[in-house]
């Protein structure tokens, strides 16, 4: 989401080159947090949460000569009327990420929503400033309609795009038992918060019977005090013993984390690492989590917590948030080199594990630590994964800025 806004103000320049008389529009959860600067770059329109109905207006409005000026809500929390999604316009379903199983072989991927918004309050999740704490179900019929046309079309795995796929889990399990009796070879996966692996078993069971090959889960990190501040609802033995829960079950979770933030301290960051090795989840997480630095973009609630005086800078347009600046910069330090070495790395080919033993090793040295020796062959099992990374409350990577 952020990163599509920063590429997305790179590119209106050369949008309105090509086409000076059009009016522009911009949608989605990053839109009206951005009001005011893409007013400044002569966007006329700007809509956000339940948008479909302002798109519908904003059209009859240019095509009757009604103008530019606009007169739908920014932010619409109305409940829409549902349709299923008209993808035929749209690249195949091959030009997108893809799934990687364990033995190479690849899937094509399809994506569903279940529910829209999220009934949550994560500080740094930039659905809270526009949905806060309202979600909207989609209609069963509309889901399965969706998924089943993106089937005809080659789909052989589908990527459950919800914030919290538990936002309604009786709605959710409704439609991955439909799914599973229609498309008993159809695989999925999920995002689901920590707290609900733990609270729901029998649900999670479900999953597996249906066909769930991993669950994503925004872990964030394994500091009590950190994920106190950004109120995740869990703590570090909640994912401990929701991880052991779906290692019993035999579905894979694939954590991903904010490493750095302006409460990281080394000795918090070696923590992390420490953790990963012994729940044997080197396979488990891509080497970029672990160079992920926390995004505060405009009316983020990071900025209601009230011990960050003095760390935080006034909103920046050219990043498209708040700058920070750890108390320590060794910290600071560290994360630019592990997403360097990240970069480097993945383009070279290198395995996670190898590429996790290099930040084990310079996370060390940067304390002034000895690096214990690292077991190597228990790194955990390779899991199912995504051709692209996940991202969410993170700033973008340079590779992701410069292959732009």
């Amino acid at each position: 989401m952020h990163t599509a806004t920063r590429i997305a103000i790179e590119a209106l320049p050369k949008i309105k080159e090509l086409a000076p008389e059009a009016s522009l529009c911009v949608y989605g959860l990053y839109a009206p947090m951005n009001a005011d600067l893409f007013r400044s770059l002569d966007v006329q329109t700007i809509l956000g949460g339940e948008f479909e109905n302002g798109l519908l207006s904003m059209a009859k409005r240019i095509q009757t000569g009604a103008g530019d000026t606009q007169t739908e809500p920014e932010t619409c929390l109305e409940k829409i009327e549902f349709i299923a999604p008209d993808r035929s316009k749209l690249p195949a379903l091959s030009k997108y990420a893809n799934l990687i199983n364990t033995d190479g072989s690849t899937q094509t991927v399809g994506f569903a929503e279940t529910t829209r918004g999220c009934k949550y309050h994560c500080t740094h999740c930039p659905v809270v400033p526009v949905y806060n704490g309202k979600f909207y179900v989609i209609p069963a019929d509309i889901v399965l309609n969706d998924i089943r046309n993106q089937v005809k079309e080659g789909a052989q795995h589908i990527s459950f795009g919800d914030p919290d796929f538990f936002n309604g889990p009786g709605h959710a399990l409704k439609i991955v038992r439909a799914l599973h009796r229609e498309f008993p070879a159809l695989s999925y996966d999920v995002t689901i918060k920590i707290e609900h692996i733990v609270k729901y078993p029998e649900e999670m069971q479900v999953l597996k019977e249906t066909g769930c090959l991993f669950i994503l889960s925004a872990v964030e990190a394994v500091d009590d005090d950190i994920l106190g501040y950004l109120e995740k609802g869990h703590t570090r033995a909640d994912f401990i013993k929701a991880l052991a829960f779906l290692h019993k079950i035999n579905i894979d979770l694939t954590p991903t984390f904010v490493a750095f933030t302006p409460w990281t301290t080394l000795e918090i960051y070696l923590e992390l690492l420490r953790h990963i090795v012994e729940l044997q989840l080197i396979e488990s997480v891509a080497p970029v989590q672990l160079s992920i630095r926390l995004l505060i973009p405009a009316g983020s609630c990071i900025l209601d917590i009230d011990n960050l005086d003095g760390m935080i800078g006034e909103f920046d347009a050219s990043i498209l948030g708040h700058p920070w600046a750890n108390p320590d910069p060794r910290v600071d330090k560290l994360q630019q080199d592990i997403q360097a070495w990240v970069m480097q790395a993945e383009a070279g080919g290198l395995s996670r594990a190898e590429i996790f033993k290099s930040i084990w090793t310079m996370s060390h040295q940067i304390a002034n630590l000895p690096a214990p020796a690292l077991d190597l062959e228990h790194t955990g099992k390779p899991i199912p994964r995504l051709s692209e990374n996940w991202y969410c409350c993170a700033e973008p990577t340079c590779e992701q800025l410069v292959s732009f």
